[in-house]
């Protein structure tokens, strides 16, 4: 019987995001590991390899389909309310060891990880996007970034059929990926995980990449928002909930930051599950260095108001929520715009409206570059 890794071989095209180097080797660029790969071997994602010469990235199949709020990825200031057909591949070019999709992402380092797939193509996805009612196709579950070559073709038929997309991932892009999923691409949200580099070794990965491309996602106009998951002892001490923040704060107030609770999950059972005063800690923490929309998850209805958006101007409540249920909505035909404070008209940050202005069509981003 064939092994996982000779399956997904199968389900593969020549990629776009890599260039050739000598002796048959190549670079991919489409994470910020930049690996240079020989003939035979796959990158540290697992599921992009070389053939000869040539590098074939993950094509044609899914891993998991599931339809839910899109509040669940966290976007709060992206279509409320609405439903979110979200997908996902094989792979991912970090290990963390609280991963909560690890049977996905880590499917080619875990020997624990038995999982199938399924075929599928573009129009198939965006079909079944139609009939659950979806207003966006969400690229998550693994990290996007490794397989963006199948996410820019669902997404072009996506977009013919009036649909917002987006990614959920860890970040670690290159200004190449980023150019390249730029026309076909919304929303954007990025787990930072930690401001201390060692800490990202620690999980596969380097900070320097992951802060450069936040501030290439914003100012390319992707929508951003940004999670930090708060583990106790790991990343949710007073300092560096600040450092995060003002980096944030730097690039823009109006950046959503989601900071979420940690459950024991994976490999990491150690530390104790986050309480609800540390995600208090973490949101003050964020509205001192600027931020105007700070977000308390995982708790629902244990971090009093921080579940909510409010009008940074008056204060008002606009969204109202618990979990990943809307509860009440005021900015839902306001006099002044479905994006826009019903009491004193201030403009809220967002996607709030189906068919967000394609990229290619502002004239004020066609030309910005990053890297």
């Amino acid at each position: 019987m064939a092994t996982l890794a000779e399956q997904l071989a199968r389900q593969t095209r020549e990629a776009e995001l890599y260039r050739p180097l000598d002796r048959n080797r190549v670079e991919c660029f489409a994470c910020g590991h930049r690996c240079p790969i020989s003939s035979g071997f796959a990158g540290v994602c697992k599921v992009r390899f070389n053939r000869g010469g040539k590098l074939y990235a993950p094509y044609g199949y899914v891993n998991a389909v599931y339809c839910d709020p899109i509040e669940k990825k966290p976007f709060f200031h992206a279509l409320p309310a609405s439903r979110a057909l979200s997908f996902g591949m094989l792979g991912c070019d970090l290990h963390c060891g609280y991963c909560q999709n690890w049977v996905s992402s880590q499917a080619l380092r875990d020997f624990r990880s038995t999982l199938e797939f399924e075929s599928a193509s573009p129009r198939d996805l965006v079909a079944l996007a139609m009939r659950s009612g979806a207003r966006s196709l969400i690229s998550t579950y693994n990290e996007p970034l490794i397989t963006a070559e199948w996410a820019v073709a669902i997404f072009r038929e996506a977009k013919a059929a009036g649909l917002t997309t987006g990614f959920v991932s860890n970040g670690n892009a290159t200004p190449e990926v980023l150019e390249f999923i730029r026309p076909w691409v919304n929303l954007y949200k990025v787990d930072l995980k930690s401001f201390d580099d060692r800490r990202y070794h620690e999980l596969g990965g380097r900070i320097g990449p992951i802060l450069e491309s936040i501030r290439c996602i914003h100012a390319m106009g992707f929508w951003l928002e940004i999670v930090t998951l708060v583990i106790p002892g790991f990343n949710d001490s007073d300092g560096e909930l600040r450092a995060i923040a003002e980096f944030l704060a730097g690039i823009s107030p109006d950046i959503p930051w989601h900071v979420t609770a940690f459950h024991k999950d994976y490999k990491m059972l150690g530390p104790e599950d986050t309480p609800p005063e540390t995600l208090i800690r973490a949101a003050e923490i964020g509205r001192t260095a600027g931020l105007r929309y700070v977000y308390a998850g995982n708790l629902p209805g244990a971090t009093a108001n921080l579940e909510d958006t409010r009008c940074p101007a008056c204060g008002s409540t606009l969204i109202e929520r618990r979990g990943f249920r809307v509860v009440r909505n005021r900015m839902t035909g306001a006099p002044s715009g479905p994006g826009a404070c019903p009491d004193c008209g201030t403009v809220i940050p967002g996607v709030w409206t189906d068919r967000p202005r394609a990229h290619a069509e502002d004239p004020d981003l066609v030309h910005t570059r990053c890297g």
